[in-house]
């Protein structure tokens, strides 16, 4: 590795909400920069005003914050490389598009938008470059004089890079090896746009070099863009400080073929976005923990190959390796997400969650008064619950006498017999000061066998009587909970609904 500072930069484009593969990027470019000492840099690429979307910024911002991996420089938190979002720079970028023109490597173009649409329909495959370039308005094929003119008048214009015919040019990248590209395959893709503005292929380089970028993490969908930024690197002189560059593996559709799109999202119904966007739910409003989301994105084209599944984000930082990035895709799979947040909630303290869990309970009209019971309910079913909204229907019963029951899995057995035996239980625990798990599991059971019944036949209509339904954690632990006179209480309104 250079002996250069790491400064690893997540670059993306505010048109909407930030997809999951983006988040994966940004924690990759986290990881790699965190291992190493470096910094973490938050670039926002609004070159494109007519895509740019209202406060899709803040959300990118808030997506970064939310799984941990806050940047070290950013809009919000600029540092000595500002300003961080590519529209403020707009003037840094012309001077080294016109010095391309002068150098030869690029030219003025004065196609107008019908001129170019007209060959795109006459022409099949019109590509402009070096086959069509000689034959459209530009100053190449132009006189100088009639360029002169057209410059002086402001006609509008746009600055295409000049692509070289019949060269290879190519880099080693640090997840594929060698790659290489003809550049007969590759069109003079417009550098400077009519209004000013650069496009992603000047704005990257000139940004990566003057923020002193030295590894770029980002998807393998941005590598047929590679020729364009290898031939902008060397031709502005600055091949020697050109950052490694790392193309992701896609993250694929769960059944592997394509990848993954908001679309999928919706028709397959789970989210693609870490927090919710724009009415469409994410990881977070599903009910995710981040350490889940975090830890299921990073293992989405990368493990360390000992087996270990179950990440904290310093482990991450720890065990990541970029030779352990697989090349080919990885197959999106949402029952395993959901996995990792069982796991997390399992790991999680009953502290850590109370927050969420008296926010879930709130929102359903249940408004906790007691934390410390409540810190005991969530450490008694924590590991029942896969997403933060199974807290609700796994603790409901504790706060409310259920509204209905399972009574098909209880009448068609019913018997005088069993409404006896619960009216004794209700006499036993009368005659007891507090209700105890322990305790009062020994006395049920040791009437279960004085009335001559087998656990299960008294057991099971127990807990239908407390939570309503086949659910819940140890029973004598939920009835020590709900108390002696709330437990005595659900046993007698039960009673009324078996035998009515």
């Amino acid at each position: 590795m250079s002996d250069k500072r790491v400064r690893v930069r997540f670059a993306p484009s505010p048109t909407g909400g930030l997809h999951l593969g983006g988040v994966r990027t940004a924690l990759f470019n986290y990881l790699f920069a965190k291992q190493n000492g470096g910094e973490f840099v938050l670039r926002i690429e609004d070159t494109d005003q007519n895509r740019y979307v209202e406060g899709a910024e803040q959300y990118i911002i808030d997506c970064l914050n939310w799984c941990g991996i806050t940047p070290d420089e950013s809009p919000v938190n600029p540092g000595q490389y500002a300003p961080y979002r590519q529209s403020e720079r707009k003037s840094l970028y012309r001077q080294y598009a016109e010095q391309l023109v002068m150098q030869g490597h690029a030219y003025y173009a004065f196609d107008t938008a019908e001129e170019l649409e007209k060959y795109r329909k006459d022409i099949p495959n019109f590509q402009y470059g070096q086959v069509y370039r000689d034959g459209l308005r530009n100053s190449l094929s132009l006189p100088q004089h009639e360029v002169d003119q057209l410059l002086a008048d402001h006609t509008p214009h746009v600055i295409r890079i000049k692509i070289p015919a019949d060269q290879s040019v190519g880099f080693t990248d640090m997840i594929r090896g060698r790659v290489t590209f003809e550049t007969n395959t590759v069109d003079d893709k417009v550098l400077l746009k009519a209004d000013g503005m650069p496009t992603y292929h000047l704005a990257v380089v000139v940004d990566d070099y003057l923020m002193k970028i030295t590894h770029a993490f980002r998807g393998e969908e941005w590598l047929p863009s590679a020729p364009i930024h290898l031939l902008l690197w060397e031709y502005l002189g600055w091949k020697a400080d050109m950052p490694q560059w790392a193309h992701l593996p896609l993250i694929l559709k769960p059944d592997g073929h394509g990848k993954l799109s908001k679309r999928d999202g919706a028709r397959l119904g789970f989210p693609v976005f870490a927090l919710d966007w724009d009415g469409t739910q994410g990881f977070n409003g599903m009910g995710f923990l981040p350490e889940a989301f975090v830890n299921f994105l990073a293992l989405l084209g990368w493990n360390d190959g000992s087996g270990q599944e179950i990440f904290t984000l310093e482990e991450l930082v720890e065990k990541f390796s970029v030779e352990r990035i697989n090349k080919s895709g990885a197959r999106f799979d949402f029952e395993k997400a959901k996995w990792y947040n069982a796991e997390w909630i399992k790991k999680a303290t009953a502290e850590s969650l109370q927050p969420k869990v008296k926010e879930i309970l709130s929102g359903k009209g249940i408004n906790v008064t007691d934390d410390a019971r409540l810190l005991t309910i969530i450490d008694l079913i924590k590991d029942r619950c896969v997403l933060l909204p199974d807290f609700y229907q796994q603790s409901s019963y504790f706060f409310h006498i259920p509204a209905a029951y399972d009574l098909n899995a209880v009448t068609p057995k019913w018997t005088e017999e069993k409404t006896a035996f619960f009216k004794s239980f209700i006499e036993q625990l009368k005659a007891t000061p507090t209700l105890i798990a322990a305790d009062t599991e020994t006395a049920f059971k040791a009437l279960t066998e004085e009335k001559g019944f087998k656990i299960g036949d008294v057991m099971l209509p127990f807990r239908i009587m407390l939570v309503g339904g086949k659910f819940g954690p140890h029973v004598f632990d939920i009835a020590a909970l709900l108390g002696k006179d709330e437990t005595i209480n659900r046993i007698e309104q039960a009673l009324v609904a078996f035998t009515s």
